[in-house]
């Protein structure tokens, strides 16, 4: 299959990196079993990846947004193909081994979600230094770069730390929403880090079980060093903002059931389009509570809606402030 031409490269508010892209692929089945031949419905397939996503909804609220990726292989050639239908400009990193696939199964008589995680292509030192290099170029004129997903086979775990490095050096704000080895290794450099409890309990090596110590760990973070804000993202329960000196609470928004597929990547999309308006931090994470909201009704990593999220904003009420902040 012959990879699309990448839209013509223009200046992007909001630039993403992702070093692990995946084709999404979500289907639905009556009884997931073991060992027997199951007979799967229709099948949906969507560009994917923590940056892909994040740059996907960045677009669809309006911002000006390139996404920088290595892929390879048939699989990477649709993933090309279908962000060109979306009018997603990007640039691409020609690898040699094929892009990885992910697969959402969801289970119809249970309402029950099964997800299958590949691991990724191992991607060489000289594809790793090329990222970073299509990286810099489409940086330099921005005002935020987002980097976000888990690192593939090969890439060191130090790898975001050197991206983090390069905004520093071009004096961009970096966002930076990821887990495990390239998570820990980062020490410096960070404007905004959304993690979750459970990650934000990887830093920390606490079981963080109370708000407060949920703010605590976040305020050690920015105290260390590693970043000068922090997004705990609480899942049903909303989310917390803590920077060096306050904390905040927002609560979620109710809507119906769906995916859960690509909220967290919704949510740091809207916080960055809200940062390139000019809004405040705590109006940013507003929004992003609304995005991530809209995200849950949507099938499978489908895009959610512009006029959906604007909705679900003016619903989105107002932090609760939780004074000074300390460590506990």
């Amino acid at each position: 299959m012959e990879a699309p031409a990448a839209p013509a490269p223009s200046r992007a508010q909001i630039v993403t990196l992702t070093m692990n892209p995946a084709l999404d692929i979500t289907t639905s089945i009556d009884v997931v079993r073991p060992t027997d031949k199951m007979r799967c419905g229709s099948t949906r397939y969507d560009p994917g990846g923590g940056g892909i996503n994040v740059a996907r909804v960045g677009h669809v609220l309006g911002a000006s947004v390139e996404a920088v990726f290595p892929a390879g292989g048939p699989t990477g050639g649709l993933v090309m193909s279908l962000l060109d239908d979306a009018g997603v400009t990007f640039r691409q990193v020609a690898i040699a081994a094929s892009t990885r696939e992910s697969l959402t199964v969801n289970e119809t008589s249970t309402g029950q979600q099964y997800r299958f995680v590949l691991p990724g292509p191992r991607l060489t030192s000289a594809e790793q230094s090329l990222c970073l290099d299509q990286l810099r170029m489409a940086a330099e004129s921005a005002e935020i770069v987002v980097a976000s997903g888990s690192l593939p086979p090969g890439v060191p775990p130090d790898y975001y730390q050197r991206v983090a490095d390069m905004c520093r050096d071009l004096g961009i704000r970096l966002i930076l929403d990821t887990s495990g080895g390239g998570l820990r290794h980062v020490s410096s450099g960070v404007y905004l880090l959304k993690a979750s409890v459970r990650e934000l309990r990887e830093c920390v090596g606490r079981p963080l079980v109370t708000e407060p110590e949920q703010v605590a760990a976040a305020h050690r973070l920015i105290e260390w060093g590693r970043a000068q804000v922090v997004v705990v993202s609480l899942g049903s329960r909303g989310a917390l903002l803590v920077t060096m000196h306050t904390g905040q609470r927002f609560s979620a928004i109710s809507v119906p059931a769906g995916s859960g597929v690509g909220a967290g990547d919704a949510m740091v999309a809207a916080i960055a389009v809200g940062l390139c308006r000019g809004w405040p931090l705590a109006k940013s994470v507003r929004l992003g509570i609304a995005a991530g909201a809209a995200m849950l009704t949507t099938p499978g990593t489908a895009t959610c809606d512009r006029a959906h999220v604007e909705r679900l904003f003016e619903l989105a009420a107002e932090p609760c402030d939780l004074g000074p902040v300390f460590n506990a």
